[in-house]
């Protein structure tokens, strides 16, 4: 997998490539005080142990950390954060002492710092001043001449300001745009911008000329709201290309263990067979190590492994034994890695990246 963040090295305030976290795990006299901290604020009842319910709070940090939505809002997340909480328990202990703790919160580090290497993060400061840039720049309006062909078409005439809310949503940081469907930017940038912009002006026919016209007030609205309240974003490019796929495939003796590793926690009729539903789940195990995102995280990558899973025959549920379970994931790893050597999927994501609850225990953050 790939990684572009150099156009945005102008904008950026920090990058995580994960070197942090790297240290913070290394140092072991640090990283011993760090987890004694974050165990006894766990450790409600102070026994000495983490229960199931004492865990719930750094399981949901982890999750958090990874980009989960809430527990609850989908199958595919809640899965990750049940293999998260296994992770703590094994799957059968109910109290988690402290060495375990460590061990685990450890591993988890480290994975995240793994991911950060190969996929950094841009943190970005947007205030106002690239947009400001745009609007005056010589490329706005090819650019917005481009986007109102794309919002306006021949039989559907919208109004002026339908226009211009569906064009800034098209805007992105390289434009100085934070996510305009974010509920805060709505609220606090986008929507006082509309307010103060002149009523009159609304009700305008929408013409290429006009739209160029009134897009630039509104925009420059924005701007000074950016400018009063800038917004911070996460923003990361990768691009799967299947080099990750075919590292780990060309690895025999690391595929194994992991799919070993894998397939520990999955049932297994009274035969020792396993059925082909778990074959998703221990490819959502495996995806990290094959620079693969969650299943539910990227649309594309979906439907590459759709395909895969199709072609195969994968998704009859029977069942079968080990080694041909086996040999079926690496079969499906392999047609997927073909799919993106051929047609590589690009992404690129932005979150606004608002304080932490009050109430979170705020796991993966070192203490003060």
């Amino acid at each position: 997998m790939a990684t572009n963040t150099s156009s945005l090295k102008k904008k950026s305030e920090q990058v995580l490539d994960g070197s942090d976290i790297m240290e913070l795990v290394e140092n072991q006299e640090v990283f011993t005080s760090f987890v004694d901290h974050k165990f006894k604020e766990l450790d409600k009842d102070s026994d000495g142990h983490l229960s199931v319910k004492e865990l719930q709070p750094a399981v949901a940090d982890i999750g958090a950390a990874l980009g989960l939505p809430a527990q609850g809002s989908s199958p595919d997340s809640d899965h990750i954060y049940s293999e998260v909480l296994n992770e703590f328990t094994q799957g059968k202990q109910e109290k988690v002492s402290k060495t375990e703790f460590k061990e685990v919160v450890s591993d988890i580090l480290l994975g995240m710092a793994a991911g950060l290497k190969r996929d950094p993060i841009v943190i970005l400061r947007i205030d106002g001043e690239d947009l400001l840039e745009f609007i005056n720049g010589p490329s706005y309006e090819v650019e917005m001449l481009s986007v109102f062909s794309q919002i306006v078409s021949d039989d559907a005439v919208l109004p002026m300001r339908d226009c211009i809310v569906q064009a800034l949503e098209k805007l992105t940081v390289d434009q100085g745009m934070p996510p305009s469907p974010d509920s805060w930017v709505t609220s606090n940038i986008i929507e006082p911008a509309l307010q103060l912009w002149d009523g009159n002006n609304q009700e305008k026919l929408v013409s290429q000329e006009t739209f160029l016209e009134e897009f630039k007030k509104v925009a420059e609205r924005v701007a000074q709201n950016l400018k009063e309240q800038p917004v911070i974003v996460a923003h990361s490019e990768n691009t799967f290309d299947g080099s990750g796929i075919k590292r780990l495939l060309t690895n025999k003796f690391e595929l194994d263990k992991l799919l070993n590793t894998a397939l520990e926690n999955v049932p297994k009729d009274r035969n020792g067979k396993v059925s082909k539903e778990y074959l998703r789940v221990v490819l959502d195990v495996v995806a990290p190590s094959a620079s693969l995102p969650p299943i539910g995280a990227v649309e594309q990558i979906d439907q590459v492994v759709a395909d895969a899973f199709d072609m195969i025959n994968a998704d009859d549920g029977k069942a079968v034994k080990e080694d041909e379970f086996k040999k079926l994931l690496t079969e499906i790893l392999g047609s997927v890695m073909l799919q993106l050597e051929g047609n590589p999927v690009s992404i690129s994501s932005n979150s606004v990246v608002h304080e932490p609850l009050a109430s979170s225990s705020s796991i993966l953050q070192p203490s003060s």
